[in-house]
């Protein structure tokens, strides 16, 4: 949870040129971007006018 707050911390004040290896999503989810939490979580976000809109924290992928 720490690193999803300081992560946010950057992306407030870096914008798209945050750490984390940022990378613009296509298709449906075009205008977003993906960025990794840790090696298996990442948050899918975009920035909108003054704010960070976050649509997916989390894992991409199901538990086996």
């Amino acid at each position: 949870m720490r690193n999803f707050h300081i992560l946010l911390v950057y992306i407030d004040i870096n914008g798209y040129e945050c750490t984390g290896n940022p990378e613009p999503l296509s298709g449906n989810l075009a205008g977003y971007w993906s960025v990794r939490i840790d090696e298996k979580n990442r948050i899918v976000f975009r920035i909108f006018e003054n704010s960070i809109e976050i649509i997916q924290c989390g894992s991409q992928y199901s538990e086996k």
